[in-house]
């Protein structure tokens, strides 16, 4: 499994990358897009929506079957990856690059409650 060593995640397999000025940027792990298979479609939270922590703000349909997103952090959509729209394979093929999800602008710290790359590793291979 790729886990990146300079993203934070999530225990419900976000990932979470800082970006600048409170902004960071969101999508899913290589380990839940493994488990998901084949993306189909991906829909996500309105830019301008706010989220708290733990609130579902959007979904991810494949193949075997269609799995929420948790929001990592708090804080408003500010930018969805409308390319997912056309291309939503690249969830998939790119978890990490082209495969993002949405960025959000944070409220207060975007590392809290999330686990650094060793931290997730160790989740993941239980």
């Amino acid at each position: 499994m790729n886990v990146p060593s300079d993203l934070w995640y999530s225990t419900d397999h976000e990932w979470v990358r800082k970006l600048n000025d409170g902004l960071v940027r969101i999508g899913i792990t290589d380990y839940a897009q493994d488990a998901l298979g084949d993306v189909v479609f991906v829909e996500v939270a309105e830019v301008g929506t706010t989220v708290a922590i733990g609130a579902i703000f959007g979904e991810v349909e494949s193949t075997k079957s269609v799995s929420e997103l948790f929001a990592p952090v708090s804080g408003e959509v500010v930018a969805v990856n409308e390319d997912l729209e056309a291309a939503p394979e690249r969830v998939n093929e790119d978890p990490y690059g082209d495969g993002w999800i949405c960025e959000m602008r944070t409220e207060g710290p975007t590392t809290d409650g999330l686990l650094d790359a060793s931290a997730y590793l160790a989740l993941i291979e239980v």
